[in-house]
């Protein structure tokens, strides 16, 4: 399974109606478990973004499948990165031409 952190940063919409928020989350990991990505860890954040989600998914297809349905409900918007381990990225830098 990869790795993945997604910032989210609150629409209008989403502030608006912050104390649905947890009831949005518990929607946003059910979400993710239809289309193959499981929610590890969910974060209030402060400073540039808002929540931070750490995720794991078998490809990053599965994982843009989820931010497009999660954005598209209007409440966050979105930004993936792949993230790899320490024990993967060195392996990475140690096979390099």
């Amino acid at each position: 399974m990869a790795n993945f952190v997604l910032t989210l940063d609150w629409t209008d919409q989403g502030i608006r109606n912050l104390r649905e928020a947890p009831k949005r989350s518990e929607a946003a990991k059910a979400l993710a478990k239809k289309v193959g990505v499981e929610i590890k860890e969910v974060y209030l954040t402060t400073g540039a973004h808002d929540i931070l989600l750490l995720a794991e998914a078998p490809l990053g297809d599965h994982i843009t499948k989820f931010a497009l349905a999660l954005s598209s409900l209007g409440n966050v918007r979105t930004s993936t990165s792949r993230a790899w381990p320490e024990a993967e990225w060195t392996k990475l830098i140690s096979e390099l031409p």
